[in-house]
């Protein structure tokens, strides 16, 4: 058999994990930059002399940024592509950590915690978006889940460099003579430090973007039929690819793509259910750990150097929990991990509560639950919610649905770390948990009855279960 042909019919594995590769760097830039805050708080609070609604402020700054770049990313995407917004929020990317690395005074710093959740949040739509319409769908779930194990990978590099960071600083006082700008950015003031080492993965990513191709979908739904059944040929196969190309066509030019199409009958059930992915997302306490763990073990009697060094250690959790979903998200499917996974979440939130609460927080056993806690987390909503949110809309108006329900995620999210300071201030750790412990219960019994089984379905297909809906 001519193995050109062979190629051509099999598709290039290749080429599609280059591009889900540089597509999910998008995640590993979510990761660090949401993250790389947790090992800044101390200093900054100190250096700034902030109170706590500042300390919040500074927290949840970033975003702002994110509900601001989600909510345009969609119509932008939509018109004018998605590859050209993923370099725009790559740009961002590289332009905050510059800032967030040389600041003047508190304001300068929050202006460019802003400008990088402007790229977190466009980031956020677009690389889940990119890499679903490029993806076929007997695995297009490993692959979207691969954007949040690169969220958590980015997680890990934040944490990691964050203790790399201060031991540094701590162990080299003296470096670069003493005085200067690298001793001020590494040593006396390593926080600026923190905040600049972002500069490298976001340059990687802007350059990276150059080499893969716009979404197929995007292009056959914009009238670019060829350029679209290329890539699909590339990625799949041409038996495959025309076959994907008849399919997306029949969609797309079945209606125009209008956002009020998401409150007829159907489709506004896959909006409700994306809105409450993210939303229940975000009241689960994930990004509470991620931003504040540190302060929170330092609560529970941890100095800072192990306070960093135990987050570390959740970090590696999470890490290798998000490989197992990665594994197995396209074989046990999205609900069985969505819905026992949350179970395991508010189980292990109600005993963290409860350690908190009766002072049972010196030992290590805090830690232990927060690992359970996370690996819960990870092989659960964290890897299917970005999955399912680039699955459940109609191609024709999936840019724009994806950013009202990450408009959503990031809206809480922003509440939820912007009053976590003083809302525990108020009410203590343990019933902070216990909030979020309810939330979860909640969270479970609305995914049981409200989340479909998307796995091995085509885009379409999906779309086609919902218009049955409708009809219910």
């Amino acid at each position: 058999m001519d193995t050109t042909v062979l190629n051509i019919n099999k598709g290039n594995k290749g080429y599609l994990a280059l591009i889900c590769f540089v597509a999910s760097l998008g995640g590993v830039l979510f990761g660090f930059d949401t993250a790389v805050i947790s090992g800044t708080f101390g200093f900054v609070e100190s250096f700034f002399t902030l109170d706590k609604l500042e300390v919040g402020w500074f927290a949840s700054s970033a975003l702002i940024g994110a509900i601001g770049g989600a909510a345009i990313s969609g119509v932008l995407s939509d018109s004018f592509g998605r590859k050209p917004v993923l370099m725009i929020a790559a740009l961002l990317f590289f332009v905050s950590a510059l800032g967030s690395m040389v600041p003047p005074n508190f304001n300068f710093l929050i202006v460019a915690r802003l400008i990088g959740g402007v790229g977190v949040g466009m980031a956020s739509v677009l690389a889940p978006l990119y890499i679903s319409e490029v993806a076929p769908p007997k695995i297009r779930g490993r692959l979207v889940a691969l954007y949040q194990l690169s969220i958590v990978i980015g997680i890990l590099l934040a944490y990691f460099s964050n203790w790399s960071l201060l031991g540094f600083s701590r162990g080299n006082m003296e470096a670069f003579g003493g005085t200067g700008i690298f001793h001020k950015t590494m040593v006396s003031e390593v926080w600026r430090g923190m905040f600049g080492s972002e500069m490298i993965p976001s340059g990687l990513f802007l350059l990276l973007l150059f080499l893969i191709p716009e979404s197929p979908r995007w292009l056959i739904k914009n009238g670019k039929s060829d350029k679209g059944y290329t890539i699909l040929s590339k990625i799949s196969g041409a038996a495959v690819a025309k076959n994907e190309l008849e399919e997306i066509k029949k969609t797309v030019t079945q209606f125009k793509g209008k956002i009020s199409e998401l409150l007829k009958p159907g489709l506004r059930l896959a909006l409700i259910v994306g809105i409450g992915l993210s939303v229940f997302g975000q009241f689960t306490g994930v990004n509470i750990i991620v931003y504040y763990g540190p302060t929170i073990l330092e609560d529970a009697g941890f100095q800072l150097d192990s306070a960093l060094q135990f987050q570390v250690a959740i970090g590696i959790i999470n890490l290798i929990f998000t490989i197992i979903a990665l594994w197995k998200i396209d074989s046990w499917g999205r609900r069985p991990l969505l819905i026992w996974g949350m179970s395991a979440v508010f189980i292990s939130l109600i005993i963290i509560a409860t350690l908190f609460i009766t002072g049972q927080t010196s030992g290590i056993w805090i830690v232990i639950i927060l690992c359970v806690y996370m690996a819960s987390l990870a092989i659960s909503i964290n890897a299917v919610i970005w999955v399912l949110i680039g699955e459940i809309f109609p191609t024709r108006i999936r840019g724009r649905a994806m950013s009202i329900a990450t408009f959503a995620n990031w809206g809480i999210n922003f509440l939820t770390a912007f009053l976590f300071p003083w809302y525990v201030e108020k009410i203590g750790v343990g019933a902070g948990f216990f909030t979020f412990a309810f939330m979860c219960l909640i969270a479970t019994i609305f995914f049981y009855r409200y989340v479909p089984e998307t796995k091995g379905k085509s885009l379409e297909e999906i779309e086609q279960y919902w218009k049955g809906k409708s009809n219910q």
